[in-house]
């Protein structure tokens, strides 16, 4: 009897394991951010535009810790033409940076590649235009690079790691994969996977959607 009884137990923590690893694969899919255009600024460049000692007007909170949607906007001008109403997102940064969709680059007649985030070196300078100033920055125009933020805890559940390039699915009727996809794991992220809207508008992403990390 206790040959059968151990082999009965044997069997349902099998049957158990399974259950809780179909459970976890639903656990592992990444909420979708989608980003529209917008501009980090420095301090310094903030006060050129909106005044000496300006301080931004949140107007709501983003999905990563401590970001914000400002009410505050400006112009950015390339050599072909502008783009108004450019929303500022906070807080303000060392050195101001520029988001850009791909297609914005005929309007503006400026060519910029995907970057992640602050790496900005060799980059495109770009005409910016406040209320109060203009400023002509050195380099800091970029495609955003598709990337999911994440902990470190999130990257060992996943078990990926910063910086590693990964490929997303997205399902649905006009689904498909993105590669690469760029890890960013730290302490002050929150899980979300990032995309523009041209990327989104593509494969119907909306702020409802979730997507699966494929190694």
């Amino acid at each position: 009897m206790d040959k059968v009884e151990n082999v009965l137990k044997l069997l349902l923590d099998a049957i158990q394991e399974s259950g809780t690893s179909e459970k976890g694969d639903n656990t592992l899919e990444i909420p979708a951010g989608v980003s529209n255009r917008h501009v980090h600024l420095s301090q310094g460049d903030m006060d050129i535009l909106f005044g000496s000692g300006y301080q931004m007007t949140k107007m709501k909170d983003l999905s990563q810790p401590g970001q914000f949607a400002c009410k505050e906007t400006v112009t950015i001008c390339g050599p072909n033409g502008a783009i108004e109403k450019v929303r500022i997102l906070g807080p303000v940064r060392s050195k101001t940076q520029v988001e850009i969709l791909a297609g914005d680059s005929f309007k503006l007649g400026m060519v910029s590649e995907p970057r992640l985030s602050g790496d900005l070196k060799g980059t495109p300078g770009i005409t910016i235009i406040g209320p109060k100033g203009s400023v002509r920055t050195n380099e800091g125009l970029i495609v955003a690079q598709r990337h999911i933020h994440m902990t470190p805890q999130d990257a060992y559940r996943f078990g990926v790691h910063d910086e590693q390039s990964v490929s997303i699915e997205v399902c649905g009727p006009r689904g498909g994969i993105y590669r690469n996809v760029i890890i960013r794991a730290n302490d002050a992220s929150s899980l979300e996977c990032h995309i523009d809207t041209e990327e989104a508008n593509a494969m119907n992403v909306n702020s409802s959607t979730k997507v699966k990390l494929l190694k």
